[in-house]
C-alpha cells in the first residue's frame, strides 16, 4: 500500500471535521430514525398513496372507464344482455367508492407528513432562536473590543447596539399579528 500524501491526509482530515458532512450525516439519521418507527400498516398505504400519484395511475382509469364502457355499448347494440348499461350506474358507484378509498389513503398519508413538517418547523425555529442569541453575543463581544480598542473610536453604533439584542419570538408574533390585524382592516 502507498502511503497517504500530505494532501490526502489533510483533504481527508477536513471531510473528517466538516461541518457540512457532519450536519448532512445528522439529518440522514434523524430521516432514518424518523422512517424506522413508522409501522408496517402506514409504510402500506404511503406505498398506495405512491402509486396513486403516478401517470399510470390516471392511464389505468382512463384504460378501465373506457373499455367498461365499451363492452357495454358493444353488447347493447348486439341486444346481449350487458352489465352496466348506459349511464353505467355500477361504474359510476365503483368510481365513487374508488374516489373515497383514494382521498382517505392520501388524507392519511398528508397526516403523518404535517406530523413530520411540523417537527422540523420546531426545531428550525429553535436553531433560529439559538442562532440568534448566538450572533448578539458575537457582535456583543466584537462591540465590546471595539470600545477598548485604542485606534478606535468610542462612539457607540445604533445599528449594532439593535442587532446585539436576541429576538424575542413572542414579542415577534404579537407583532407580526398586529400587523396582519391592521391590514384586515384596511
Amino acid at each position: 500500500m502507498k502511503e497517504m500524501s500530505e494532501r490526502d491526509q489533510r483533504h481527508e482530515l477536513v471531510e473528517e471535521f466538516d461541518p457540512v458532512v457532519e450536519h448532512i450525516q445528522t439529518i440522514a439519521e434523524m430521516h432514518k430514525l424518523a422512517e424506522s418507527s413508522v409501522p408496517i400498516h402506514q409504510r402500506k398505504i404511503e406505498e398506495v398513496t405512491a402509486f396513486l400519484g403516478r401517470p399510470r395511475f390516471l392511464l389505468i382509469i382512463l384504460i378501465a372507464v373506457v373499455l367498461w364502457s365499451g363492452i357495454n355499448i358493444i353488447l347493447m347494440s348486439f341486444g346481449v344482455p350487458n352489465l352496466d348499461p348506459p349511464p353505467f350506474a355500477w361504474m359510476q358507484g365503483v368510481l365513487t367508492l374508488a374516489a373515497l378509498l383514494q382521498t382517505t389513503v392520501i388524507l392519511i398519508t398528508e397526516n403523518r407528513q404535517a406530523v413530520t413538517i411540523e417537527r422540523r418547523r420546531q426545531l428550525d425555529l429553535q436553531i433560529n432562536l439559538l442562532l440568534d442569541e448566538k450572533m448578539s453575543k458575537l457582535l456583543t463581544m466584537v462591540d465590546e473590543m471595539r470600545r477598548v480598542h485604542p485606534a478606535l473610536e468610542d462612539a457607540t453604533d445604533p445599528h449594532i447596539e439593535a442587532l446585539k439584542k436576541t429576538v424575542d419570538p413572542r414579542e415577534s408574533l404579537e407583532t407580526l399579528e398586529q400587523l396582519l390585524n391592521e391590514e384586515e382592516q384596511i
